[in-house]
């Protein structure tokens, strides 16, 4: 199911990202909004238009490494409740919302496979499915590692003590800095490689167990 990059993959990877990506920050922006934040709706980032979350090097090494990061959608916790415990719930918000995407890819390919007559078509839609399953779950699994200015340091933070979470947020720049070389130095791809290779192994389980079940 997970090939090595050719040409069409590449293409079917950029069409996932920018759905990855959309859904990805739509859903912390919408859920910001339920908890009483205006600040990405006044900002139009309550949309699914991902050219309004593109962040160019987070889009290469989706692309080229299979995770990276949009442009964050902007959250002003002075209108939460509660601080640290809503902006937890905005952070899991974009990890779920990746982990629903590729579940739904996953439910699609197994029909496209079994049923649609074979031929590029066939292939190319397939590639697609495929890749939206790949892209989306490591997407959202390299979200959730707790390392700043990533989902998983906000969730992070809402169990740790105030003093620790204000000392976070202010190193929370620099973070990025680093997430960025270790990015390009393959250190946390392999970090990302550990973390999601038993989850492609269970969907690949599922899938072939869903193929057989619908007769393919």
């Amino acid at each position: 199911m997970f090939a090595n990059f050719n040409i069409t993959e590449l293409l079917q990877n950029f069409i996932v990202m920018f759905t990855a990506i959309s859904v990805h920050e739509f859903a912390h922006g919408v859920t910001a909004y339920k908890l009483g934040d205006p600040t990405a709706k006044n900002a139009g980032r309550l949309t699914l238009n991902p050219l309004a979350h593109l962040d160019p090097i987070g889009a290469l090494c989706m692309v080229v490494f299979r995770f990276g990061w949009a442009r964050p959608v902007p959250v002003n916790m002075m209108y939460f409740r509660n601080r640290k415990r809503d902006m937890a719930i905005v952070a899991f918000a974009g990890p779920v919302a990746n982990i629903l995407m590729a579940l739904l890819f996953m439910a699609l390919y197994a029909p496209i496979h079994v049923f649609l007559p074979g031929n590029a078509v066939k292939e190319f839609i397939a590639g697609l499915l495929s890749a939206g399953v790949s892209l989306n779950l490591c997407f959202a699994v390299f979200n959730l590692i707790p390392f700043p200015p990533l989902d998983g340091s906000k969730i992070l933070n809402a169990v740790l003590p105030y003093n620790a979470w204000v000392t976070l947020l202010q190193y929370e720049r620099y973070g990025f800095i680093l997430l960025i070389v270790l990015s390009f130095s393959g250190i946390l791809g392999r970090i990302l490689n550990v973390l999601v290779s038993p989850l492609f192994d269970m969907c690949n389980a599922f899938l072939r167990f869903l193929i057989s079940v619908l007769g393919g």
